[in-house]
């Protein structure tokens, strides 16, 4: 038998005797020949187009693969028909792997292939690393060792073991707002030389004594902090009495002032937020309203992944409610939620783990059916009442769990934070209560503009605003050597 290559000579040697010009489809056919017996062989590593492959399992598999251009265009694969197997999804797997692709359920008998997802686990193997976690530790006293190990690692993981020196700076505050039951002041502090972080300070429009202070970082729905159901969340927790505030992740809002929305996708923005956050309770603690032993924090999807991390490091924080977001095969999809190596500490953690650090402090946790908190009540939350208990304090977790709800901070996740805050903050439920149903028809909803600090076009941001991510990173580095 011959090989390609003989073929194609004899078909150029009998052209050539007979005087004859090949055929236009002839010479694709010839060059079509020897680019397969050049690359279908273990001399070319068996190796194919990806585009092409796919096409292949699309007619082999009777299915469809969806994948943008971008993704596949330009890649070839080595070994690409020795990757087959019977399953399609096994095959799928083994085709995309080496270019750090996947694909997602898309249909029947329908894919999209996306990039892989660092961050989200299958369900099985994120269960067996909490297990692998937790095994290292069979009694308090064997947590609280690991609980010194992780906390200061977290630190230097995050750039943040030697703290920037505060900008000697007074906070810009705007004037007061007055609605019914509660006030709204937007406030800038500056975090480091000519970096602010924003948001909107709520506060009881009657204060007596002492009140607890609430951080409310939001998740990465459209319009933050702005949005109608974080004002609600904020101005129902000021109504029932406390100090409350609400503040823009890195990137966002009014932080886009200074940086561009693709600079949150940078690691240094989980290191931002932090040092935020930080500021932030910094100077609430130092208004003489404020009660130091119940302070607290909620947060919603990337928000509750801020609230873990910040109950996990600042142990000012006494009362946490994550919503939305802690699970143990969800890293966080965010570089401000997992950019940093906060999860190589300790030979490997979780935010599963990181959560448990709150014990025995009191902690709800909110989950749902519609995302990665759909398994909550069957494996994670278990080992949080086991880690509380080893404190005599299993009664300190609980966990709300809405299956037929989707991944949102909608009035049933807020139910749930409002009597968790007001049975662990001492504040009056009955103040947005109406006939044992929530109301919060009550409250404002403030215009996006009114909610600003800078003005409606940035006009007021301080000349010696720093600009531009590159510049950030100067003045972050400067600030921590």
């Amino acid at each position: 038998m011959k090989s390609s290559f003989e073929y194609v000579a004899t078909v150029l040697q009998r052209s050539a005797k007979a005087g004859r010009m090949l055929l236009p489809g002839l010479i694709i056919l010839v060059c079509s020949v020897t680019s397969f017996a050049q690359f279908n062989n273990s001399d070319g590593a068996y190796e194919l187009p990806l585009k092409e492959v796919l096409k292949d399992i699309e007619k082999q598999y009777g299915v469809t693969v969806r994948a943008d251009e971008k993704l596949v265009t330009g890649k070839n694969l080595k070994y690409a028909k020795w990757r087959y197997r019977t399953d399609v999804d096994e095959t799928l797997k083994n085709v995309l792997a080496p270019f750090d692709l996947k694909v997602k359920p898309d249909g029947n008998k329908k894919y999209k292939v996306s990039e892989f997802e660092y961050y989200r686990w299958p369900v099985a193997e994120g269960w067996a690393e909490l297990d692998r976690i937790a095994a290292q530790y069979k009694n308090i006293n064997e947590w609280e060792v690991r609980k010194k190990v992780l906390r200061p690692c977290i630190m230097d993981a995050l750039q943040l073991a030697k703290l920037p020196a505060y900008p000697i700076s007074q906070p810009i505050i705007t004037p007061k707002r007055k609605h019914d039951g509660y006030t709204v002041e937007n406030i800038a502090i500056e975090i480091l030389k000519g970096v602010w972080v924003n948001g909107s300070i709520y506060r009881p429009a009657k204060i007596k004594g002492k009140v607890p202070v609430i951080l409310n970082p939001d998740g990465h729905w459209a319009d933050h902090r702005f949005r109608a159901d974080c004002q609600l969340r904020c101005a129902a927790l000021a109504k029932m009495g406390a100090i409350t505030i609400s503040y823009d992740l890195f990137g966002w809002g009014e932080s886009g002032l200074q940086f561009e929305y693709a600079d949150h996708r940078k690691s240094l923005s989980q290191t931002i937020q932090t040092l935020g956050a930080i500021r932030i309770l910094d100077y609430l603690l130092t208004l003489k309203e404020a009660d130091p032993n119940r302070v607290s924090i909620t947060g919603g999807s990337g928000g509750g992944s801020h609230t873990v991390l910040m109950t996990a490091i600042d142990e000012r924080i006494k009362v946490s409610a994550p919503v939305v977001s802690v699970s143990s095969y969800m890293y966080g999809g965010c570089p401000c939620e997992s950019g940093m190596p906060v999860f190589m500490c300790g030979g490997g953690t979780d935010n599963l783990e990181l959560a448990a650090m709150a014990a025995p402090n009191p902690q709800l946790l909110v989950s749902d059916g519609g995302d990665w908190t759909d398994r909550m009540p069957e494996h994670d939350f278990p080992y949080l009442q086991k880690m509380y208990s080893w404190y005599g304090k299993k009664e300190n977790v609980t966990n709300v769990h809405l299956p037929d709800e989707k991944h949102d901070f909608g009035i049933n996740k807020r139910t749930a934070v409002y009597r968790f805050m007001a049975k662990n903050l001492n504040l009056d439920l009955s103040a947005i209560e109406k006939n044992g149903q929530i109301d919060e028809s009550g409250i404002t909803i403030e215009k996006m503009t009114d909610m600003y600090v800078f003005g409606d076009k940035g006009e007021k941001l301080p000349a010696h605003a720093v600009k531009g991510f590159v510049n950030l990173e100067k003045v972050f580095g400067d600030a921590i050597k």
